[in-house]
């Protein structure tokens, strides 16, 4: 009888657990669609390789089959209609970068924000995130450019955090001929690019770069430490919990000793004289403390600041929104604040800094 293979399968007592407090505490279409991830047979990230790590189904892979099920058409252009996409190459930190731009229906110069996916750094790619940025275009009336940084470990800290700005400085110089206004540009991501999002923000003050009109910051990394109340509590959650977010960390710096750079323990980073910031976060996330001690870091400094929590939703909720509900509010909740930047406010044509 052959041997079944156990490999990077989590365990089945957590798992259970963890499926337990989901149904208690979840909106039923959030369970709905972790059903559906599930019925993928998604693997423990923590016990793979990272070559194994990057074939695993995804919550976008979760969606598509949730619309299947229901018999509705997974094509992002009939999801999110009115918005047309182009890939592209913008200037990396060591070479071109792949992007991916949205515009939406409208007469131009649109505004443009310059958008980080997910993934720890280590696993995912902007296709992964098409869901999240192609919204976000819909929402804020705005050309979003979705840019595939650096991953670890194979370019570990502070690669991506270096693309970033890198794209950000492409951006300044090119946004006209996207058809984007250079004066209402922006900076958004999720995730590990919510962090990307605060930091090139940091990074471009203190280069002298032109300022965003506005960052979005969707549950960000934040800081560096598991040990927060909303790592503690959402431990065993899913699709993130906490040995998901070592195993990412581990193979992101070269030295313990990084932990405590600034670009990753961000609210420990000068964050004075920053543009508006918007933060978007879900209450079943490991990364939820994380939003909320950046929230304040952010006041501390002088900073405009806004963080709204969605009840009833899990890390990854944003993209979903052809199945969420909290992710059609979320998006519109980001759009809003995103059109109100572009509203208010003198053009950022001058640099910051001094």
């Amino acid at each position: 009888m052959p041997t079944p293979d156990t490999h990077g399968q989590p365990n089945p007592l957590v798992n259970a657990v963890s499926n337990a407090v989901a149904a208690l505490r979840a909106d039923d279409d959030m369970l709905d669609l972790a059903e559906a991830h599930e019925s993928l047979q998604p693997k423990a990230i923590e016990k793979l390789s990272v070559a194994e790590a990057r074939q695993q189904p995804t919550i976008a892979d979760a969606v598509r089959t949730l619309l299947q099920r229901e018999g509705r058409s997974a094509a992002p252009e009939l999801l999110v209609p009115g918005v047309r996409t182009t890939d592209i190459q913008v200037d990396g930190a060591a070479g071109p970068l792949p992007a991916t731009v949205y515009t939406p229906e409208g007469g131009g110069p649109l505004p443009v924000v310059l958008y980080f996916h997910g993934g720890g750094w280590v696993i995912a790619d902007r296709h992964v995130y098409d869901g999240g940025a192609r919204g976000l275009s819909a929402q804020a009336g705005a050309i979003v450019v979705s840019v595939d940084y650096r991953q670890a470990p194979e370019h570990r800290f502070p690669a991506a955090w270096d693309d970033a700005l890198a794209a950000w400085r492409w951006l300044t110089l090119n946004a006209g001929q996207l058809g984007g206004d250079p004066a209402r540009l922006a900076l958004a991501g999720e995730s590990a690019g919510g962090n990307l999002a605060v930091a090139t923000a940091v990074a471009a003050r203190d280069a002298g770069l032109p300022a965003p009109r506005h960052v979005l910051s969707v549950y960000p990394v934040a800081q560096t430490s598991l040990n927060t109340e909303s790592y503690i509590e959402n431990a065993i959650a899913k699709p993130l919990n906490r040995a998901m977010v070592k195993w990412f960390v581990d193979h992101l710096v070269n030295k313990e000793s990084e932990l405590q750079d600034t670009r990753l323990q961000l609210i420990d980073a000068d964050l004075t004289r920053l543009p508006p910031v918007t933060i978007i976060n879900a209450r079943l996330d490991p990364l939820r403390s994380d939003g909320a001690k950046l929230e304040d870091a952010l006041r501390a400094a002088g900073n405009a600041v806004e963080r709204r929590e969605y009840e009833g939703v899990a890390h990854e909720f944003f993209g979903a929104a052809a199945v969420l509900h909290k992710a059609r509010e979320a998006q519109a909740y980001a759009g809003e604040r995103l059109r109100q930047a572009w509203a208010g406010g003198a053009g950022v044509a001058a640099a910051v800094g001094g």
